[in-house]
């Protein structure tokens, strides 16, 4: 499932429930990641104010990813490819 996020808020909302349906203790993903209970505490309380380093390593260990999503890029269309052009040192067999 995909959440999006656009605030710490939501993301103070997901972290808990992605834990919450692993059922994992603060203490219990604090030791996957290598930091203490408290600091998880603190980092659901305030993501805002967490490095990326510490929130994509809790993400990682819930079984999440981080994706960036930018909804303005335009998908290249798929089709086929232009033939390229001889190079100009290449003589063309006629």
């Amino acid at each position: 499932m995909n959440y999006a996020v656009s605030t710490p808020a939501q993301l103070r909302a997901v972290l808990r429930a992605l834990r919450d349906s692993r059922s994992l203790s603060q203490a219990q993903l604090g030791d996957l990641i290598g930091v203490s209970q408290r600091r998880i505490a603190t980092i659901e309380a305030a993501p805002g104010r967490a490095s990326f380093d510490q929130l994509s390593r809790i993400v990682a260990a819930l079984g999440g990813r981080l994706v960036i999503d930018d909804p303005s890029a335009k998908v290249p269309a798929v089709g086929p490819k232009k033939p390229m052009k001889a190079a100009l040192s290449e003589k063309a067999d006629w």
